[in-house]
């Protein structure tokens, strides 16, 4: 059961999937409309589930369940995964790759693997200040609150140089 996402309680889960490129608007409709009607068609064991879904900086996609409405189950949170990997596969482009890492370099959002972050804290490119998004986020709580951290804040700090 879609819900808007402002109407989810701040525990609710989330899931964030980022996209290697940013969306174009034609491709936030199609995500928009795709979402609904999954969100629609969501359950675990034939039970509904309450959710809705954000973009943040049109590269973004974050899905959120109402856990207190309804737990989400291996099956439902499957089901959620083949989404997003259709969602892939229809626009081209690389949403689940967990060995990537983004991070903001004033107003752009920059997205690269492990071992090129690893290089740009060795050569301060970046730094203890530099602003990460930390997927591995699971509420919308910590969506608000701990998602844009500085890497001396995030479980990135591990590959700055000391």
């Amino acid at each position: 059961m879609y819900v808007k996402f402002e109407y989810l309680p701040s525990n609710s889960r989330v899931w964030v999937y980022q996209s290697e490129r940013e969306f174009s608007d034609q491709e936030i409709n199609f995500i928009t409309e795709k979402a609904i009607d999954f969100i629609d068609q969501w359950t675990k064991h034939g039970s509904n589930l309450k959710g809705s879904f954000t973009f943040k900086y049109n590269q973004f996609l974050v899905l959120a369940v109402d856990e207190g409405f309804n737990n989400v189950s291996g099956c439902s949170i499957d089901s959620s995964v083949r989404f997003v990997k259709e969602l892939e596969k229809s626009l081209e482009v690389d949403m689940m790759n967990k060995m990537n890492i983004s991070f903001k370099d004033g107003d752009h959002i920059n997205i690269v693997t492990m071992s090129d972050f690893k290089e740009f804290t060795k050569s301060n490119k970046i730094t203890s200040e530099t602003i990460v998004f930390n997927n591995m986020i699971s509420t919308i709580d910590e969506l608000e609150t701990q998602w844009e951290v500085s890497v001396n804040n995030s479980w990135h700090k591990r590959f700055l140089v000391s």
